[in-house]
């Protein structure tokens, strides 16, 4: 450790909170990018972080951030590291500041039904805990294993069971926070902010742009004393997606509300469906009486359109391995691109961008293996699509790298000429932000100025969210 820099943090901090050793910046020179993942299985190198500093506090995590501010150095947040959008990834003289010592859950509200936890706690150790005393956050992603509660706000998260619960800007009631410069920021807890514009949505999705989240206070709810699950065939995607809309607008909210076209329905679902068939996964839960009303009548609504019930069975599968990615490591371990694409757009378009983007993908990508489709996440407004694609290019960084634009650049472009949302809720991080100034349109310079009014030097997370480029050009 002989760069002065590393020097002052190890006698501002201990030399334990500041990490130099090759192992540990390779694992925090990335999140889970697909794209880089993969191109790592043929050699590809990354570049690490100058260092890696893991406070065990928010006053040793200011400290820092005063320390690197006042020396220019770029910082880039690090949470769980369940990113796959490149939001984590630093530029090669940036300090990586991991906050997963932060970890403590700090105070349980069974009155006022809130949990207060530092950023670092992994979710799924907070559902136990939680789960323990009776209650849950109803926030179930799929990285509920890997993700910790700081970095589910910075990035928006949304998870499985969102249509009853809400996504975590619904479940978010106070945080605590850092500026660049290492000044504390707190707001809240308060079940609704009043006093001017809600300063806690710009930490929502911020993405470590602005500062850093040291600290979050979540909604709670008893664990639901019934549970009725239903799946339904579908003529087609389309039908489907008008079945949903139908059982929204009529007010009623099933916990999970998944919408699988016929291809993933006959890879995860072989023999439930008939050919050409969509799969309709429905779950409600809550107090005894709601469950038994809500299920009917959302079966009613689906039969109405032309479903025909399948039981229970498929939607206990998908509970038993709805959080299985082992898959998609295998394949990637054989150099094999494999990623999800999530965008979302009012009912009235939602089915032209399921078309176009799964025909012109299979039309006009060579390399490509597979693209299909599902919708997890739905409002009376709208609902998401989340695209699943694979494909072989030739085992070579450069080439991985054109083909995974070649996909990404088709599904952004459609998306945005018919109107839709580039993103649901896996985050902008490096791989979306050349699109951010074409989807927010004439309210992206205010999202800019609010970046140079927190961080005028550019030093948090340099690269994510928020870039100057209007969009990436197909090698």
């Amino acid at each position: 450790m002989n760069d002065a820099l590393l020097l002052e943090l190890a006698e501002l901090l201990g030399a334990d909170r500041v990490l130099t050793d090759k192992a540990t910046r390779a694992q925090r020179a990335v999140d889970t990018w697909p794209l880089r993942l993969v191109q790592r299985t043929v050699g590809a190198e990354l570049p690490g972080p100058r260092c890696v500093v893991r406070p065990h506090s928010a006053d040793e995590a200011a400290a820092a951030l005063r320390v690197l501010h006042a020396r220019g150095v770029p910082v880039v947040p690090y949470g769980g590291g369940s990113g796959v959008v490149g939001g984590a990834q630093p530029p090669a003289d940036a300090v990586a500041l991991d906050l997963g010592a932060l970890d403590q859950i700090l105070h349980i509200d069974e009155e006022n039904l809130t949990v207060t936890a530092q950023a670092g706690v992994m979710l799924g150790k907070l559902e136990v805990w939680l789960g323990k005393k009776g209650y849950t956050t109803g926030h179930y992603p799929q990285s509920i294993d890997l993700a910790q509660v700081g970095g589910l706000v910075a990035t928006r998260s949304a998870g499985q069971f969102s249509t009853k619960y809400g996504n975590i800007e619904d479940m978010l009631v106070g945080l605590a926070a850092l500026l660049p410069d290492g000044t504390p920021v707190r707001l809240g807890p308060v079940p609704r902010w009043a006093a001017g514009p809600d300063l806690r949505g710009l930490w929502l999705g911020s993405e470590g742009a602005f500062g850093v989240i040291t600290e979050v206070t979540l909604k709670i709810v008893p664990k639901p004393a019934a549970r009725r699950l239903q799946a339904f065939a579908l003529p087609n995607m389309r039908d489907g997606l008008m079945v949903i809309q139908g059982m929204l607008r009529e007010g009623w909210r099933p916990a999970v509300v998944r919408l699988h076209d016929a291809s993933e329905a006959e890879r995860s679902y072989p023999g439930v469906t008939n050919e050409g068939e969509a799969l309709l996964l429905l779950l409600s839960e809550g107090p005894n009486t709601y469950v038994i009303a809500e299920s009917e009548a959302i079966a009613a609504i689906a039969s109405a359109g032309g479903a025909r019930p399948l039981g229970p069975g498929p939607v206990e599968k998908w509970l038993e391995h709805r959080n299985d990615v082992h898959l998609f490591d295998q394949l990637i371990s054989m150099g094999i691109i494999v990623d999800t694409i999530e965008v979302a757009a009012g009912w009235d378009r939602i089915g032209e961008i399921y078309d176009r983007v799964t025909a012109q993908i299979r039309a006009e990508v060579p390399e490509l293996l597979v693209i299909s489709g599902h919708s997890s996440h739905s409002y009376p407004q709208g609902t998401n699509l989340y695209f699943i694609w694979a494909a072989q290019p030739p085992q070579d960084p450069a080439e991985m790298e054109r083909v995974y634009w070649s996909v990404w650049n088709r599904v952004m472009e459609t998306t945005l000429a018919l109107g839709g949302s580039i993103v649901h809720h896996h985050g902008i991080g490096r791989l979306r932000a050349p699109w951010m100034a074409r989807q927010l349109g004439t309210s992206f310079p205010l999202l800019a100025a609010l970046k140079q009014t927190l961080d005028p030097r550019g030093l948090m997370n340099p690269g994510a969210l928020v870039t100057d480029t209007g969009g990436r050009e197909e090698a």
